[in-house]
């Protein structure tokens, strides 16, 4: 006898929904695969990072395994980050492993987020195993503020990224960080490009991840302005769309496209969150802007053979999700809200 199917035709997960203190279903995962990058984004990461030891991380085998738990507490959505997950050795055989699920219909939506440098290369397998859309992380058309942003990065391989993702059929929306310094005046030029090739566009605030060399105080550009100054010039109009994260959405009337905004500092974006982070040595961190945390490398590597202990672990660590976030823009010089780095937790 095959799985009770829900009223929409899908397999019912095999264990019931995680619920959080404040009636919250957590049905998006964000998977972090890897906490290196072939990038080092100014505002992301330190020039000289010391990561992981490669010992520390799960094994590709061990994240299909946790992912798959998940899926049986009731996710439907799981997103890949680093990190840059392309990078991540064996990443397209967990990417495979976890197809599965989607074609069984339990998984509803798997994607990623990457700054589109190993795109080209991957995204045609990308899309044969069912990635409908992805997420790229840019934030400049300028090839010389972009080297510089991201310290050495080369912007025409991800231009090349991009054009073989939609070539491949999946749609690709753009995730920018506002930085008051470096790319203010480009805003309205990045998301007139966007909407051009049929791509929706994202700003994001700035959060204070992680020690940098940079001043966040420098950087922080509240997008209460930038959004004050896009409608001296475009008409934008509120949009219901839901997508499972914190963005709210506008339409540009002017140019028919999609923009969202991330507003971490400015407008907390908590009362709906629905999602957990997994880093990629098997740390649950139930808010992104909270150090609490569970570790489910243990309880993995300990239990190889039984998973009842590794969800017992997940609902335990739900049950302590908080109601939202710390996240403060503080003084000049203040330590960040939270000491882990961007890449770690994957944003």
């Amino acid at each position: 006898m095959g799985p009770a199917l829900s009223s929409d035709g899908r397999p019912e997960p095999s264990a019931s929904p995680l619920i959080d203190p404040f009636g919250r279903a957590i049905d998006y995962v964000r998977v972090s695969v890897t906490d290196r990058c072939d990038l080092r984004c100014t505002y992301c990461m330190a020039e000289r990072q010391t990561f992981l030891p490669r010992a520390e991380l799960l094994t590709i085998e061990e994240l299909g395994r946790l992912c798959a738990t998940f899926i049986d507490l009731g996710t439907t959505r799981l997103r890949l980050t680093g990190g840059e997950p392309l990078i991540r050795k064996g990443f397209m055989d967990l990417v495979a492993d976890l197809s599965r699920h989607l074609d069984s219909g339990r998984l509803h939506e798997l994607t990623l987020t990457t700054n589109g440098t190993q795109l080209a290369r991957y995204a045609q397998a990308l899309a044969g195993y069912g990635v409908r859309r992805i997420n790229v992380s840019i934030d400049t058309l300028d090839p010389d503020d972009y080297r510089r942003i991201t310290r050495g990065g080369n912007l025409t391989e991800v231009m090349a990224g991009i054009d073989a993702a939609q070539a491949a059929g999946i749609r690709v929306k753009i995730n920018t960080v506002a930085l008051k310094a470096d790319n203010a005046e480009a805003l309205a030029g990045m998301i007139a490009w966007a909407h051009e090739r049929d791509m929706e566009l994202t700003l994001i605030e700035t959060m204070p991840l992680g020690l940098i060399e940079a001043d966040r105080t420098d950087q922080y550009l509240p997008l209460t302005t930038v959004r004050a100054g896009l409608e001296r010039d475009w008409t934008l109009t509120p949009l219901p769309l839901k997508t499972g994260g914190p963005a709210r959405y506008v339409r540009v009337e002017q140019t028919g496209g999609v923009l969202g905004f991330i507003t971490p500092m400015t407008h907390n974006f908590c009362e709906s969150c629905n999602r957990v982070r997994v880093t990629c040595t098997g740390t649950l961190f139930v808010c992104l802007g909270q150090d609490d945390h569970a570790d489910l490398r243990a309880v993995l590597r300990d239990n190889p053979g039984d998973d009842a202990p590794l969800q017992a672990a997940i609902r335990e660590a739900i049950s302590r999700k908080p109601k939202g976030h710390d996240f403060e823009i503080g003084r000049r010089g203040a330590a960040p809200a939270v000491s882990r780095p961007m890449s770690m937790t994957g944003g």
